[in-house]
C-alpha cells in the first residue's frame, strides 16, 4: 500500500499539447503543467510530429506538474499514460532515435493504400479481425506507406533494427527501455486481433510487415517496468497505460454496457462500454478495446470525429478571425443562429459513421449579411452535429436509447456547444467534477495496480458531477436543423481531395 501522503502522476500526451497531471486519493489534481509542441504539415492532408519533442515536451511536462504539485518525485506512487492513438513512431532499436517523423493519426497519405487493400477484397476480413475500417486514420497503412518509400527502412526493421509504436510505447521506451503497449492501443493499429488477443498474422502477412518490430502487449493496468533513476532521481512503476478515449470512458467510470462519454478535443470521440463481448456495428462504427485489467477485455463501440475543436484553432489560426479560442462562445452567442450558415469541417475526410477519406470541408449557405459571428456559430454547431451522428449510429447498433451523455476534453468548457449539444441530441449532457477525465483514467489504470485504490468501486465514488444541460429545443427546429445538416453532408461529399 503506497503511503498516505502519496499521489499518482499521469502523462497526457495529445495531438497539440503534452501534459502532465498529479492526482491525489479523491481523484483531485493537484498540480499540472501543459507544453505545447510544433505540428508539421509538409503537403496538404499530411501531419507530422518529432518525436523527440513529443518525448522532451511531456518530459519537461512531468517535472513541471510534481513542481507544481510542490511535492517530491520519491511521492509518485505511479505513473500512468494516456496518448493520442494511432500515430505511428518508429526507431531505432538500438540507439533509440527516431528514423522518421512521427505520422500523426490525422494524416491522410495513405488513402491510396487503404483504397489498395479494399479493391483486393480484404476489408471484411480486417474488419471481423480487428474490428476497424481500412481508412487511414488507422496505424497500419501509414506504417505500410513508410517502408514504401523508404524500402531501406524495411530491410532494417526486417532484420530486427526497428522498434514500431504509437505513442504510449515509445515514451514507455524512453522512460523504462521496455517495447511494450497495451491491448487499447494496439486495437487501434490495424494489426492487433481483439478477439484472441495477438498480434495477426495472417494481416502482418497481407501488410508486409514483420512481426519483430511490434511492442509486447500488456494488460492496461500493468507493470510496465520503473523509470530510470537519472529521469526523476528515483525509480518510480510505470503501472497504467492507455489510448485518451479508453482512458477517458474508464476516468468517467462507464464501468456497466451501455454507459457512454464523449470528447470533445482536437476531435470528438464518442465510446459505449458494450461488456466482455465485442459488438459488431452495422452502422459504421468501431469495435475496440476499452480496457484490460488483467481478467479478460472489456470491448467498446466507437465513433470518431476527426476535426471538432480543431475547427475552432482554424478560425483562429488561419482564418484570424478569432482572438483566441474562448472568444467563439461570445461570438456564437452574439447571433441568434447561423442566419443559414453550415459548415462541414471535413479538413482531413470524414470519421464514422461515413468514412469518407477523400471529402474536403465545405462552407454552405453565405449571403451578403453572413458574418464571422455567424461562420464561428456554425463550427461550434457542427461539432455537435458530427457527434449526434456517431451517437444515433451507437444506439442503432447498441438497440438501446442513450439516457445521457458524460462530456469532457477542453471543448466541453464551452456552455453554448454543451448547451447546442443536448438539443440537437434530444439527451441530457453531463459535465464531471473533474475536468481531466482522460489523465484521471491513465492515474487509475496506475494506481488500480500498486493498491493506490483499493478498486472499482472508489473509481465510482470519485466522480461526481458538476453541471447538467438538458435539451430546451422543440422537436420541429430540431429535425429542420438535423434535415439541413444532412444535406450540407451530402453537398460536401461531391467534393473529392
Amino acid at each position: 500500500m503506497p503511503a498516505k501522503d502519496s499521489y499518482i502522476l499521469a502523462l497526457d500526451q495529445g495531438t497539440t499539447s503534452s501534459r502532465a497531471i498529479v492526482f491525489n486519493r479523491a481523484g483531485s489534481v493537484i498540480g499540472t503543467k501543459q507544453i505545447p509542441f510544433t505540428q508539421i504539415y509538409p503537403k496538404p492532408g499530411w501531419v507530422e510530429h518529432d518525436p523527440l519533442e513529443i518525448w522532451q515536451t511531456q518530459y519537461e511536462a512531468a517535472q513541471g506538474a510534481i513542481a507544481d504539485a510542490q511535492i517530491l518525485p520519491q511521492q509518485i506512487a505511479a505513473i500512468g499514460i494516456t496518448n493520442q492513438r494511432e500515430t505511428v513512431v518508429l526507431w531505432d532499436a538500438k540507439t533509440g532515435k527516431p528514423v522518421h517523423n512521427a505520422i500523426v493519426w490525422q494524416c491522410r497519405r495513405s488513402s491510396a493504400i487503404c483504397q489498395e487493400l479494399k479493391a483486393a477484397g480484404f476489408e471484411d476480413e480486417v474488419r471481423a479481425r480487428t474490428g476497424l475500417v481500412l481508412d487511414p486514420y488507422f496505424s497500419g497503412t501509414k506504417l505500410m506507406w513508410l517502408f514504401r518509400e523508404n524500402p531501406s527502412l524495411l530491410a532494417r526493421a526486417e532484420r530486427g533494427e526497428l522498434c514500431f509504436g504509437t505513442v504510449d510505447s515509445w515514451l514507455i521506451w524512453k522512460l523504462t527501455g521496455r517495447h511494450a503497449t497495451d491491448a487499447t492501443n494496439a486495437s487501434r493499429t490495424l494489426l492487433f486481433n481483439i478477439h484472441d488477443g495477438r498480434w495477426d498474422e495472417e494481416i502482418l502477412r497481407t501488410f508486409k510487415l514483420p512481426a519483430s518490430i511490434l511492442p509486447q502487449v500488456l494488460p492496461s493496468s500493468a507493470e510496465y517496468g520503473r523509470t530510470s533513476k537519472e529521469l526523476f532521481g528515483v525509480e518510480i512503476p510505470v503501472t497504467g497505460c492507455a489510448g485518451d478515449q479508453q482512458a477517458a470512458l474508464f476516468g468517467h467510470a462507464c464501468f456497466k454496457p451501455g454507459e457512454s462519454k464523449n470528447t470533445y478535443g482536437t476531435g470528438c470521440f464518442a465510446l459505449m462500454n458494450t461488456g466482455s463481448v465485442p459488438v459488431a456495428s452495422k452502422h459504421k462504427l468501431l469495435t475496440t478495446i476499452a480496457w484490460d485489467l488483467g481478467q479478460g477485455y472489456t470491448y467498446a463501440l466507437e465513433g470518431s470525429v476527426f476535426i471538432a475543436g480543431a475547427v475552432v484553432q482554424w478560425l483562429r489560426d488561419e482564418l484570424r478571425i478569432l482572438v483566441d479560442s474562448a472568444e467563439s462562445e461570445t461570438l456564437a452567442r452574439s447571433v441568434p443562429d447561423t442566419g443559414g450558415v453550415v459548415l462541414v469541417p471535413a479538413f482531413v475526410g470524414m470519421g464514422a459513421p461515413y468514412w469518407d477519406p477523400d471529402a474536403r470541408g465545405a462552407v454552405l449557405g453565405l449571403t451578403r449579411g453572413s458574418s464571422r459571428a455567424h461562420l464561428t456559430r456554425a463550427a461550434i454547431e457542427a461539432v455537435a452535429y458530427q457527434s449526434r451522428d456517431l451517437m444515433v449510429a451507437m444506439e442503432k447498433d447498441f438497440g438501446a436509447q442513450l439516457p445521457f451523455i458524460k462530456a469532457d476534453g477542453g471543448a466541453s468548457a464551452n456552455s453554448f456547444l454543451m448547451q447546442f449539444q443536448s438539443d440537437i441530441l434530444d439527451r441530457p449532457v453531463i459535465l464531471p467534477e473533474v475536468g481531466e477525465v482522460t489523465a484521471l483514467g491513465a492515474a487509475y489504470l496506475a494506481g488500480l495496480k500498486v493498491g493506490y485504490w483499493a478498486g472499482l468501486e472508489d473509481v465510482e465514488r470519485n466522480w461526481q458531477r458538476r453541471r447538467e444541460f438538458r435539451p430546451e429545443m422543440g422537436q420541429e427546429l430540431r429535425q429542420r436543423l438535423l434535415a439541413r445538416w444532412d444535406k450540407a453532408v451530402e453537398v460536401t461529399r461531391m467534393f473529392r481531395s
